[in-house]
């Protein structure tokens, strides 16, 4: 299966976006660890024209929620875990013990953080919008400062 990606400019930094033929795999910052070195540079690849549209019209306020076929690779604990991220209304916060709550395992809040650390869908699936229990922004894998962005751009336009 050929992995494509492109990259775009975004409020947050560069981001780079990788597809299969039938689905978005990854969006990463520009200092995450990449997808596989055999993904072709496809700019025009439909998938990645339209999540960058996508994404362009969640940065403006008018997107408030995704439609991609998205295909995350993870463990099924994880493929769980994320599925419950995208059930978070956009402008919401969650504490890690409402999302383990939600998959059904409220002791599961550690695990459940990890799983949400490893998701290569960022934005998409809305890991920014889970914070620690007593409110406080805990860890993102952009760097707190755009999780901050992410949230406070929801804020603005929920």
């Amino acid at each position: 299966m050929c992995t494509y990606f492109n990259t775009m400019d975004s409020p947050i930094g560069c981001l780079t976006l990788y597809a299969t033929d039938h689905a978005l795999t990854a969006i990463l910052y520009q200092d995450q660890t990449p997808q596989p070195e055999t993904a072709t540079y496809m700019p025009q690849h439909p998938l990645l024209v339209e999540c960058e549209q996508q994404l362009q019209q969640y940065f403006t306020g008018t997107r408030q929620q995704f439609d991609l076929p998205l295909a995350p690779k993870g463990t099924d604990f994880q493929q769980r875990v994320w599925q419950s991220l995208c059930t978070i209304p956009y402008g919401v916060c969650w504490s890690y013990q409402q999302l383990a709550i939600s998959i059904g395992n409220i002791k599961a809040c550690q695990a459940v953080g990890m799983a949400n650390s490893k998701n290569p869908l960022s934005i998409v699936i809305p890991c920014h919008r889970v914070i620690g229990k007593n409110g406080t922004l805990t860890g993102y894998a952009g760097g707190l400062d755009k999780k901050q962005t992410l949230l406070a751009l929801e804020q603005e336009h929920a």
